[in-house]
């Protein structure tokens, strides 16, 4: 059954119109392209809107509820696959027309409490985007030690108190037994935060640290990276949708390290290693969007092309 709370797509025509713009040479007979976070459908029904009826979208996400709402696509022509997008590595070699990767969390799993990411609405301290396997927060909370949650905090958070946050999570769970709910833990973040960024939640830091580190978000999002780059074909499209300055970071750089010719110094004769990406800017909301959806104000869209000579070199 499909989630009742809804989603407004961010960037919507933007990254579908970077995705579908024709590629430097010709496209495929049956041309494929991938979603790689179907999360409620809403670029892969506008993908879908534009395709040609002989082309594909296939979509991947680990939500069970994303599942649901995509078994409401009637369309021959889309597929979905319950895996992480860094699974698009199984697709064939140069066989993709475009990929969008749409990265962070939905309204939807923010919204219900049931799933344990807001810290805003009192529920289980889950926040696993695929809630049918893996460790809870919760559960990892239960046996963390003080460094583990301190390095967590403070590189997935970018929190300056990860260790006053950490040594108080301890303290608490050795006194009165492990958390059981997001509202306790945020209650403690707060009571542990001394001061507070203007407009921000004192959990907010800490929150985004165990949800990322839960999911392995940045790993599977190096991995998805270079899993692009080999089913990609020549002049298809990457189009990144970040949320937050770490993910961006790897994208920009990512993008960054395979948009030049690379030489190798120990040998200085050799041929170089050929640059693999054109990179095609970034894009951020317009202020109509972020007035419209707020949750949209921390956006950044980059986008890339496969480059034709360099079709068949590895990443």
């Amino acid at each position: 059954m499909a989630s009742a709370w809804t989603h407004t797509t961010v960037l919507l025509s933007e990254a579908v119109d970077a995705l579908l713009e024709p590629a430097g040479s010709a496209l495929p007979a049956v041309p494929v392209y991938v979603d790689g976070t179907f999360g409620r459908g809403g670029h892969s029904r506008l993908i879908l809107s534009k395709l040609p009826v002989n082309a594909r979208l296939i979509a991947f996400d680990k939500d069970p509820d994303a599942l649901a709402e995509a078994a409401t696509i009637e369309d021959a022509r889309f597929s979905i696959r319950h895996q992480g997008f860094s699974q698009l590595s199984e697709l064939a070699d140069a066989s993709v027309a475009g990929v969008l990767l749409d990265l962070g969390i939905s309204s939807p799993q923010i919204d219900n409490p049931a799933r344990g990411f807001s810290f805003r609405m009192d529920g289980p301290l889950d926040m696993r985007m695929d809630c049918t396997r893996g460790q809870s927060v919760a559960q990892w909370l239960e046996v963390a030690d003080v460094a583990q949650i301190t390095e967590v905090i403070r590189d997935y958070g970018e929190e300056r108190f990860a260790g006053s946050i950490a040594k108080a999570i301890v303290a608490r769970r050795q006194a009165r037994g492990p958390f059981v709910s997001t509202t306790e833990l945020a209650q403690l973040v707060a009571d542990t935060v001394k001061t507070r960024e203007p407009g921000k939640d004192p959990a907010t830091r800490t929150f985004q640290a165990f949800r990322i580190f839960i999911n392995a978000e940045l790993e599977e999002l190096q991995l998805a990276l270079k899993a692009a780059l080999k089913v990609l074909l020549p002049g298809g499209r990457l189009v990144v949708i970040s949320f937050h300055s770490l993910e961006d970071r790897i994208v920009k750089q990512f993008i960054a390290e395979h948009s030049r010719d690379v030489f190798d110094r120990r040998a200085p004769f050799a041929a170089p290693k050929v640059m693999q990406l054109k990179a095609l800017g970034r894009t951020k909301p317009s202020a109509a969007e972020v007035a419209a959806n707020p949750r949209s104000r921390s956006a950044v869209m980059r986008v890339a092309q496969r480059m034709p000579q360099s079709a068949a070199v590895q990443a």
